[in-house]
C-alpha cells in the first residue's frame, strides 16, 4: 500500500491503525527527529508491530511525503493571516509571528521531519523551499514597503526576509524542541510570539545607525 492511498484504506480498523502510527511517529520524531528516529522506534511508541508500518508506509520517507503534502497548504493558509488589509505595521508583524509559531507547534513533527530529510534528500529540499517561499515572499513585502516609510533603506528585502524566516525556524525550534526536558505544555506560547513579534518589527522598522 503506498503513502497515498490514505483516504481509501478499506476499513475503520485500517485508518484507526494508521492514525495511531501518525500519532506514535509525531511524537517520536518531535523528540528524537526523523534522521535518528527508526521504523521499530515508531511501531514501538504506536504498540504495533513493525509489519503493520509497512502496510501503510513504505519507509519513514514516505510516511513524511505524504505529510508534506498536505502541510504545505496548511502553512500557506496560515502565513496569509498576515496579509489582511487594516493591520497596523505591529498588528503585520505579529500576525506573520504568531502564524509561524502556531504551525510549528501544531506541525512540530512536520517541520522537524522536511526540515531535516531537506538537508539529504533533493524532493525534500524542494518542499522546504515551497513552504518558506510564501513567508519569505510576505516579508519581503512588508521590508519594501516598510521603506517606503523611510525605515530599513540600506536593507536588501529579499535577504531581510531569509534571515527573518530563519531566525523564526531557529527559534521555534528551539523553544519546542530544543529542550528534551521540558513538556510542551511548559511553553509559553504569548511569550514567545510576543518576543518574536518584538524582534520581528524592530529589524524592519528602524532608522537605521545613527
Amino acid at each position: 500500500m503506498t503513502a497515498s492511498s490514505r483516504e481509501h484504506l478499506p476499513t475503520l480498523r485500517g485508518r484507526q491503525t494508521q492514525a495511531a502510527i501518525d500519532a506514535a511517529a509525531r511524537s517520536v520524531i518531535a523528540r528524537k527527529g526523523i534522521l535518528a528516529t527508526t521504523i521499530s522506534d515508531i511501531a514501538a511508541e504506536a504498540g504495533k508491530s513493525t509489519a503493520s508500518f509497512y502496510n501503510y508506509y513504505d519507509s519513514k520517507e514516505a510516511m513524511v511525503r505524504e505529510w508534506a503534502l498536505r502541510f504545505r497548504d496548511e502553512a500557506g493558509q496560515r502565513a496569509c493571516a498576515a496579509a489582511e488589509p487594516g493591520l497596523s505595521d505591529f498588528q503585520r508583524c505579529h500576525e506573520a509571528a504568531a502564524a509561524h509559531w502556531r504551525t510549528y507547534r501544531h506541525q512540530l513533527a512536520e517541520m522537524i521531519s522536511v526540515s531535516q530529510l531537506a538537508m539529504v534528500n533533493d524532493d525534500f529540499a524542494q518542499y522546504w523551499d515551497d513552504i518558506c517561499a510564501l513567508p519569505i515572499a510576505l516579508i519581503t513585502r512588508m521590508v519594501k514597503h516598510a521603506q517606503q516609510q523611510g525605515f530599513c533603506a540600506d536593507d536588501d528585502p529579499h535577504l531581510v526576509a531569509v534571515a527573518l524566516l530563519s531566525m523564526l525556524n531557529q527559534f521555534c525550534y528551539t523553544q519546542l524542541a530544543g529542550d528534551k526536558s521540558r513538556s510542551l505544555d511548559a511553553v509559553d506560547d504569548n511569550a514567545c510570539i510576543t518576543t518574536l513579534a518584538n524582534v520581528f518589527y524592530r529589524a524592519i522598522y528602524h532608522k537605521g545607525a545613527a
